[in-house]
């Protein structure tokens, strides 16, 4: 297919309903745990590359350069940091569309017109973003996962919260502000990981994202499967944090406080279901609707999570 401007499409094949996954590397990736999640999802499936986003207007290249190496013929490769767009076919009742990429530097507009474009074309019924953050949990307790959701229907089907956020924003919210405008619904998931052991990677971090996306959406991520990295990545810790005492009481002081302040989740059979009625009532409301009206009003909103962001 031509190329939309900084948009390039290649074959794009028919999906059944699709969800828009997309994660950025850049500051809200804590320990690369949101790309990383969607890159598991790819590597484990089928995935076809459908589109990129072309970087020469929205990067810095002396901030994000790109990298020079030798391919197998030994000639000179450069690698730019473009945004890469796959689709992938599954064996349930949806399929998938993923980006992934740099967080672009300039022209956070004109971007999120191709998320749009993208969202659109592939008839994605929803688009979730996925990111991660520093936080206070400590590496021996669940790993909290924040979601929200600027419509009040969806916010209150899935148990998300609503944003309330005034102030600086990054390029997810500028995206997340425009799906809304175009009537596109968007929820956001965000991994909160330790603050003391910020490297990439981190497999509970990103089994974390994985085990609530497929909890809130019902698309198998295959979660389980990290289990043996989690665990080795846990005893990794244990061992750094054990022999240093002030380490120690640090991470149990975190303990306490977390044990102390519990939030329960509905179930993933709850919340799947509650998701696809969502989606099927959208679906009703929308019969004979102007797809392309972008001035509909979505609440323009972050919470302070979404900062993260």
């Amino acid at each position: 297919m031509a190329p939309s401007s900084e948009l390039t499409w290649y074959d794009l094949p028919e999906l059944r309903r699709p969800l828009l996954l997309l994660a950025f590397e850049g500051m809200f990736d804590a320990a690369e745990a949101a790309t990383g999640a969607l890159q598991w999802i790819r590597e484990r499936t089928e995935s076809t590359e459908v589109a990129m986003i072309d970087p020469e207007i929205f990067f810095n290249f002396q901030e994000a350069r790109p990298v020079v190496r030798l391919d197998a013929d030994g000639d000179r490769v450069i690698d730019w940091p473009t945004t890469d767009i796959h689709s992938i076919i599954t064996e349930f009742s949806r399929d998938l569309v993923i980006m992934t990429g740099v967080e672009p530097h300039l022209r956070w507009r004109s971007f999120s017109d191709h998320v749009l474009e993208v969202a659109r074309r592939s008839r994605c019924e929803m688009v979730v973003t996925v990111g991660a953050f520093i936080g206070m949990v400590p590496h021996t307790r669940p790993f909290s996962v924040t979601g929200s959701a600027v419509h009040p229907e969806l916010a209150r089907r899935l148990n998300l919260s609503r944003p309330s956020y005034e102030g600086p924003t990054g390029v997810v919210g500028t995206i997340n502000e425009r799906l809304e405008r175009s009537n596109v619904p968007v929820i956001s998931l965000r991994v909160e990981v330790p603050h003391y052991v910020p490297g990439a990677p981190n497999p509970k971090a990103t089994q974390a994202l994985l085990r609530r996306l497929q909890q809130t959406t019902g698309v198998d991520t295959g979660y389980e499967e990290l289990d043996g990295e989690v665990s080795e990545w846990v005893t990794r810790v244990d061992d750094a944090v054990s022999s240093d005492e002030e380490s120690r009481e640090y991470v149990e002081r975190l303990e306490r406080q977390v044990d102390s302040d519990e939030d329960l989740l509905p179930s993933g059979d709850d919340l799947a279901a509650e998701l696809e009625a969502f989606l099927r009532d959208q679906h009703q409301d929308e019969d004979g609707d102007d797809p392309d009206d972008d001035e509909s009003a979505g609440e323009g909103e972050e919470s302070a999570d979404d900062e993260v962001e």
